[in-house]
């Protein structure tokens, strides 16, 4: 734990000044509250037995001076509520821009055993709760801690008896308080999960609204939603009963100091060891006593709450990804586009099958490959490995001779292109999606790639032309319209090595067609890799490879491989 304080500390550095000028004003305004009930105290006490005249000035005289410790203690609270929160923010900017890049820098194999919507909470409200902390966490102990040992000093010299009672029951408070708070600590954690399970289950459901209206299985969605809601309001009702009798003991343990103090005091008067002034005095720090005991038990329920948190944001942060750069990784500027899988076994994190089984392939630069076999032979596994979306379990696959992982990843990536069957776009316009495949690209050359992949003409008729929304995912397009975007950002791009992952297997008979005279003009002398499963569309690849599960079955043209009447052939009859 002492470790991790430290590396949650460090989030302080790049603001220095600001902490420490947070912390000063914190201590001025806490000194001021101390000060000013003295000053009563001096006045009730002392300066009522002045003479008149001089009783008067000086009563208007310490006046000015606590309006005047009133206002610096305002624009002390004001400097620690604007700037401390600004360092809040700051800070917690810092640790949404690393989480972020964290999660960038995950493979594949990390993303499909994860949640959206808990991935959404850690970088959210995780983080607010974390920076909080930070925040109010050192301002409110630095000033509960001044408070609380100023105001014991103080009430010790008015009267050691009258003190000691208030002492007490502020021990009694603290006990009260530090056991509740172990209680919460565990339903804090609990609501956590519970807020998580209900983002996950939100962002499904919206992102997959048309398929649930299509089925119209509203009901079911609003049921499933329920369950998790219904899980949340039972952890917060735990949550909440700790509370509860959190806040009404505090409470009561708070009137019960005046209480006591009052019954004490009247009787010290009594017997004469107590006057009226000091009297007054002490309910007047009464207040200074009790609230630094609540800030600081509050304290301790932000910090479970905020450090629950940080221990969140660092299971991801110190998830090391297992797809990254070699030290000595070399960078690439240009490629022929040989591509080579030399004795290639491979198998998805958690299970021990093979996906692929000692698998060798060479592929020429420029050469047309397509892939088919059944689904679940490999065929988008062993496409996936080109790029290293994930790393091979066994054997080397290698570019222009060499082996990707000694390749920068920056760089190997931007040597390939992909067009898959699911295409993603962003919410934005045409030109935007389509630049994606080269941010720095001009218009020109973002119109160039459109009409390279048949793509500019529906794009002018659209309202706007390049400068159309296109809606969450392109949901304003066709499926025809939206592989043709894809396809001209990688046209932008212009990468010599391409990956078709069933890029046409959801498109109408005439967008089929467009689409496929696109890809083909793409893959003009470029190393290009086909999965299809419409044999119609590869019926001109130079070299069709069958895959089972027991690897490549079967090579050869479209005319060969019908000859053999073997794996491929019953494929094609089955289709035909």
């Amino acid at each position: 734990m002492e470790h991790k304080l430290r590396r949650l500390a460090g989030y302080y550095k790049p603001y220095k000044a600001l902490f420490f000028s947070d912390m000063f004003f914190a201590m001025l305004g806490a000194v001021i509250t101390l000060a000013i009930p003295l000053l009563v105290r001096y006045i009730t006490g002392t300066v009522v037995n002045f003479p008149l005249n001089e009783a008067t000035r000086t009563i208007f005289q310490l006046g000015a001076a606590m309006i005047a410790m009133v206002l610096v203690e305002a624009f002390c609270n004001y400097y620690i509520a604007y700037y401390g929160h600004m360092m809040g923010a700051k800070i917690e900017y810092d640790m949404r821009n690393e989480i972020f890049g964290h999660y960038q820098k995950l493979s594949f194999a990390f993303f499909d055993n994860q949640k959206v919507g808990h991935l959404l909470s850690r970088i959210t409200s995780d983080l607010f709760d974390i920076t909080e902390l930070l925040h109010h966490g050192p301002e409110d102990v630095v000033i509960s801690v001044i408070k609380l040992l100023g105001a014991f000093v103080i009430l010790l010299m008015i009267n050691g008896k009258l003190a000691l009672v208030a002492i007490g029951i502020v021990a009694l408070m603290l006990i009260y308080a530090v056991f509740l708070n172990r209680r919460m600590k565990s339903a804090f954690k609990e609501n956590r999960a519970r807020i998580a399970d209900i983002n996950s289950q939100i962002e499904d459901s919206l992102s997959g609204i048309r398929v649930v209206k299509s089925f119209s299985n509203e009901a079911a969605e609003m049921d499933k939603f329920r369950r998790g809601n219904d899980r949340f309001v039972a952890a917060k009702r735990k949550t909440y009963r700790y509370m509860g009798v959190y806040h009404s003991g505090m409470g009561a343990f708070a009137t019960l100091i005046t209480v006591c103090s009052l019954i004490m005091g009247a009787y010290l008067m009594t017997t004469g060891e107590l006057t009226s002034a000091d009297l007054v005095t002490f309910l007047l720090y009464i207040n200074n006593f009790t609230e630094p005991v609540k800030k600081l038990v509050n304290f301790t329920e932000q910090f479970q709450n905020g450090y629950s948190g940080y221990e969140r944001f660092l299971e991801i942060m110190n998830i090391a990804p297992d797809i990254k750069d070699k030290p000595d990784a070399v960078h690439l500027d240009q490629v022929r586009g040989d591509i080579q899988f030399d004795d290639v076994s491979f198998h998805y994190e958690g299970k021990e099958e093979n996906v692929l089984s000692h698998v060798n392939l060479k592929v020429r630069a420029g050469e047309y490959v397509a892939l088919v076999g059944s689904s679940g032979a490999g065929k988008t596994t062993l496409c996936s490995l080109i790029p290293r979306f994930y790393d091979v379990t066994a054997g080397s696959v290698k570019l222009d001779g060499r082996d990707i992982r000694d390749i920068c990843l920056k760089d190997l990536r931007r040597q390939i292109g992909i067009v898959q069957q699911d295409v993603y776009l962003f919410a934005g316009t045409v030109m935007d999606n389509i630049r994606y495949g080269k941010p720095e690209a001009s218009d020109e050359e973002v119109i160039r790639a459109a009409r390279a992949a048949n793509a500019h003409e529906f794009i002018m008729s659209l309202p706007e032309g390049y400068d159309t929304d296109i809606g969450q995912r392109g949901v304003k397009l066709s499926g025809g319209q939206k592989q043709r975007l894809s396809i001209a950002r990688v046209f932008l791009k212009n990468p010599p090595v391409l990956i078709f992952d069933e890029a046409t297997s959801a498109l109408d008979n005439e967008s089929e067609k467009i689409v496929q005279h696109s890809l083909e003009k793409l893959a003009k002398d470029r190393t290009t890799f086909v999965i299809a499963h419409r044999l119609s569309t590869i019926r001109n690849a130079q070299r069709i490879l069958v895959l089972t599960e027991d690897g490549i079955a079967e090579e050869g043209t479209h005319e060969s491989l019908l000859a053999k009447n073997g794996v491929y052939a019953g494929l094609y009859q089955v289709q035909f």
